[in-house]
Parts: C-alpha cells; structure tokens; sequence
C-alpha cells in the first residue's frame, strides 16, 4: 500500500513552483543588472552636480 498524499500541500508547492517561474521570466524580461542601476545612479549624480556647478549665486 503506498504512503497517503497531502493534496494541499502538492497544491500549495505547485503554486509557488509556478509563481517562482513567473518571477524569474519578469526578472528577465524587466529587471535590471547591479551593475546597470550602478552606473544610471552615477550618471544621474553626474548630471546633478554638473547642474549645480553652472548655477548662478544670484
């Protein structure tokens, strides 16, 4: 005789088995390296300082 399967259980690892399948599609489809958000922060800290370096002391 085989051992008794907790349906509820099969149920709740196949959701998170499809709902980690889903996450690592969208990390792939829209998500962004460290690397990338590294250097748009450096950029954006660049454009800031060069924008406070030609304002007038008016």
């Amino acid at each position: 005789m085989s051992k008794p399967v907790n349906l509820n259980r099969f149920r709740k690892d196949k959701a998170r088995a499809d709902k980690k399948a889903r996450a690592d599609e969208n990390a792939v489809k829209f998500g962004r390296t460290k690397a990338e958000k590294d250097r748009a922060r450096a950029e954006e800290n660049l454009a800031e300082r060069r924008l406070d370096g030609h304002k007038s002391e008016e």
